[in-house]
């Protein structure tokens, strides 16, 4: 009898060891990766149909994954780092959602059926004392048998029970097929935050993202600017006019492409942005253009592109 309660232990244990862990793992900690990596797992890719911003080889999840990683480096813990995603993409951007109250439910209920089983179990399988030899005619005392067969039942039902509540628990891990948010967006996000960082080519690398997905003259533009604060006049320029093709007279396009034309020595610099001028006087930009073109009326009076008001900040992106 002994060896059947050791045996029953010792698969009670084996279950609840596993309900922990479900319990553990449906919290997200997982104690064996590098936080970085495990918070980026938490994380759907906008690009990406079911996967996680730590498995997704796309470019937005790469700038997501460097976002964390800044993050944490600057003393954020998950949850801060959980709120700023929440607050810029929505609840969607978290892999593991709001079911994770759900998940724990589902591991603590069934760990909890389990130590009141093993107890009954260790109760009902410890042996007993010889039976007493009952009296001529008299009915012999039960031997247990029907109380066996009752915990063997009941064992076989919470072996199921768990069974389920790992595959459903399970289910509930799995990513949603649809991507959390419009790809595109979250680039432009991603690429205005980095432009906050004066991270200019790792932003302009996000606008290009973005017009893969949605090719629109706004984020044309805020490549061009970024392009041209990442001293990429060429890029710049050519961003700009592909702006200017669709609309001549875009006080934007017109600035950066004169002072895109400017940086590659371009004769047309002047041009372009006395052009700038005339559409848009009151622009922001205006009146720094107007001291440049004053004092260098070529726009190359340095010979080197760089001019009296070259080494002040380009004018800011439009919003």
């Amino acid at each position: 009898m002994r060896w059947r309660a050791a045996l029953a232990a010792l698969v009670l244990t084996a279950l609840i060891s596993g309900a922990v862990a479900g319990v553990l793992r449906s919290t997200g900690d997982t104690g064996r990766e590098d936080r970085g990596h495990a918070f980026a797992a938490g994380l759907r890719c906008p690009a990406c149909q079911g996967e996680s911003v730590a498995d997704s080889r796309s470019p937005i999840a790469a700038a997501m994954r460097q976002v964390v990683a800044d993050q944490f480096a600057q003393g954020r813990d998950s949850d801060e780092i959980r709120r700023w995603f929440v607050d810029r993409y929505g609840p969607d951007v978290l892999a593991d959602g709001p079911a994770g109250g759900v998940r724990v439910l589902l591991w603590a209920v069934p760990a909890l059926v389990l130590l009141a089983g093993g107890w009954a179990a260790l109760r009902t399988l410890r042996p007993r004392a010889a039976p007493v030899v009952p009296a001529s005619g008299a009915r012999p005392p039960p031997d247990g048998r029907s109380s066996r067969r009752a915990w063997r039942a009941g064992a076989i039902a919470l072996t199921t029970l768990v069974a389920s509540v790992a595959f459903a628990a399970d289910r509930l891990d799995q990513p949603a097929a649809q991507p959390p948010a419009d790809p595109a967006a979250v680039a432009v996000q991603l690429a205005r935050d980095l432009e906050t960082q004066d991270r200019y080519g790792a932003a302009a690398q996000m606008y290009r993202e973005a017009l893969r997905d949605r090719p629109d003259d706004a984020i044309r533009l805020r490549l061009a600017f970024a392009l041209l604060r990442a001293s990429d006049t060429a890029g710049a320029g050519q961003a700009a006019r592909e702006v200017l093709a669709h609309d001549p007279d875009s006080p934007d396009g017109l600035l950066v492409l004169g002072l895109a034309q400017r940086g590659t020595h371009s004769t047309d610099a002047t041009r372009t942005l006395r052009r700038f001028l005339s559409v848009a006087p009151k622009h922001p930009a205006a009146a720094e253009i107007s001291r440049l073109l004053t004092a260098a009326p070529d726009g190359l009076s340095s010979g080197d592109g760089t001019g009296p008001a070259g080494n002040r900040r380009s004018p800011p992106p439009p919003r």
